[in-house]
């Protein structure tokens, strides 16, 4: 008679995988019942925001909608973006106000320059982490009433404007504020 030592370390392992994976989806839904995001990503420092009823305005975190391009569509294949619940099975992505209506705008490899005054961590990278080839946006305007540069100012690998450009204001859903964070 042979005895499987393994069913049941394998049958505990499967009910742990099950509990944590509910847990989660219920945390999830709780999470947007009560108007809280979580950030899992290195975009923007991990942990809770918050959506308020604020103005969008520079230095303040946003959750939007990315418009449905080829840039977003390569983004969503090579799992830089979540797909979600946007247009184009995008997921809502969290990223800062840098600049809005009436500032000045240069985007180019060696980085973003708003107002003339360089950002940090904005430089970009020619290629990611598999040297797949990344998008080189370039840019020189004012920007308009309805235009917002939205990055990550913590993390120099981040996929923001400095490979997809411009937000419109149509795209933005939220101001959202950290409630709890924490460094990874």
């Amino acid at each position: 008679m042979k005895i499987n030592f393994m069913k049941k370390p394998i049958k505990i392992l499967a009910v742990l995988i099950l509990t944590l994976s509910v847990s989660l989806f219920v945390l999830s839904i709780g999470a947007r019942i009560s108007r809280i995001y979580i950030n899992t990503t290195p975009s923007l420092p991990v942990g809770f925001y918050r959506i308020v009823d604020e103005p969008i305005a520079s230095g303040v975190y946003v959750a939007f909608c990315p418009p449905q391009n080829a840039v977003f569509d390569m983004a969503i294949d090579r799992s830089y973006i979540n797909p979600g619940d946007c247009p184009g099975g995008y997921g809502l992505l969290l990223k800062r106000v840098f600049a809005q209506s009436g500032d000045t705008v240069f985007i180019d490899q060696a980085g973003i320059y708003v107002n003339g005054k360089h950002l940090p961590n904005s430089a970009q990278l020619t290629a990611d982490v598999e040297d797949q080839p990344l998008p080189q946006y370039r840019l020189q305007a004012v920007l308009g009433d309805a235009e917002y540069l939205l990055l990550s100012d913590v993390n120099p690998q981040s996929f923001d404007a400095r490979y997809f450009g411009l937000i419109a204001r149509d795209q933005i859903r939220q101001v959202v504020r950290p409630i709890f964070i924490w460094s990874y």
